[in-house]
């Protein structure tokens, strides 16, 4: 790799910094980060980035507000220490679940977020399947947006190899109308039939399945998305398959969010544990915790904590070749199109 690459992480999630720069034969670049008292951030750079091609890696994800201020610091200390471009890579992009006006005096805040990243003079934005891929637009910069696709690809296609799974019996089901066109692309790769789950929103965090659209009778369903939250749109639309008559249902999201339900007081791995799913397929992006020889969602309760893992259904796949893939591409000035499926 030509000198000037420089990849920095912040505290959100240091394995996929560590994993990518590992992918890049690059060491993970040096800094201190530290919270005083009141629960202000400070960081600096522990070493000399005049003039680097600067890379800065930090998902916007729980807790949302303290690892997006500490992105905005990263950013803003590498222009002040003279990097000669800084790339801001965030592989779960908060705040994209609201991009629209939905009710009367709300904000767009996805756009307020864009905005935010961009007044620090980064150059571009590398991220990874965003929920709403319009969102792009809210930039004023180029925007290079990844698909965990052809990771998840990989491992259905290893398991029909290692664990004899037939491709042929599989569904790929879309949870709800809005994910239609993600599901539609991984049917399409497979050469499998396609589902769509028609649900009605009563509010935020509450679904009600409605229909199931496909046939799944005897088929081995697996539900397509880009994030699982609470799991509640997951477990619902499970058990509608179930009933529909499906051999077996499995789950595959890019980010695991995995919250904790305040109104039904439960978590999303115990919701998991408790359903009908058999499997439920997460990427790094969001940082899990090890447990045995399974990556476990990281779950936070009403107040913030942690709650402990609580299912050995969930199972995390790397995307940081990807990222690393990415990330050399934009240092040598190469395309990146071919990394977009």
């Amino acid at each position: 790799m030509p000198n000037g690459l420089k990849v920095f992480g912040g505290r959100a999630n240091p394995k996929l910094t560590a994993d990518i720069c590992t992918s890049l034969d690059i060491p993970v670049g040096e800094r201190t980060i530290k919270q005083f008292a009141d629960g202000e951030i400070w960081m600096q750079y522990d070493e000399n980035i005049r003039g680097c091609d600067v890379f800065v890696v930090q998902p916007i994800c729980a807790p949302v507000n303290d690892n997006l201020m500490e992105l905005m610091l990263m950013l803003n200390t590498a222009k002040l220490a003279s990097a000669k471009r800084v790339t801001c890579v965030v592989p779960y992009m908060g705040y994209a679940r609201q991009d629209r006006k939905d009710r009367p005096r709300t904000p767009l805040s996805a756009k307020v977020v864009a905005q935010m990243l961009q007044t620090q003079r980064i150059k571009r934005v590398l991220t990874m399947d965003l929920h709403s891929a319009p969102i792009q637009g809210f930039f004023d910069i180029p925007v290079d947006h990844l698909y965990a696709l052809p990771v998840l690809i990989d491992y259905l296609k290893s398991c029909e190899c290692d664990l004899g799974m037939d491709i042929s019996n599989l569904t790929v089901v879309s949870p709800d109308a809005g994910g239609v066109a993600r599901a539609r692309l991984l049917s399409m790769k497979l050469g499998v039939p396609l589902a769509i789950i028609d649900k009605f929103r009563e509010a935020a965090n509450v679904s009600e399945v409605m229909n199931v659209i496909g046939n799944v009778e005897g088929r081995v369903c697996w539900m397509i998305d880009d994030l699982i939250d609470t799991a509640g749109t997951l477990v619902k639309g499970a058990e509608a398959l179930m009933f529909r008559g499906a051999k077996s249902v499995n789950a595959a999201a890019t980010h695991g969010l995995f919250s904790y339900d305040k109104k039904a007081n439960i978590s999303a791995r115990q919701r998991i544990e408790e359903s009908p799913i058999e499997q439920v397929i997460v990427m790094d992006t969001i940082p899990q915790v090890e447990q045995g020889s399974l990556l476990m969602g990281v779950s936070l309760d009403s107040e913030g904590k942690t709650v402990a893992p609580m299912t050995t259904k969930i199972h995390t796949l790397s995307v940081a070749s990807l990222f690393a893939k990415a990330i050399s591409a934009v240092h040598n000035n190469e395309s990146v199109s071919s990394l977009f499926i």
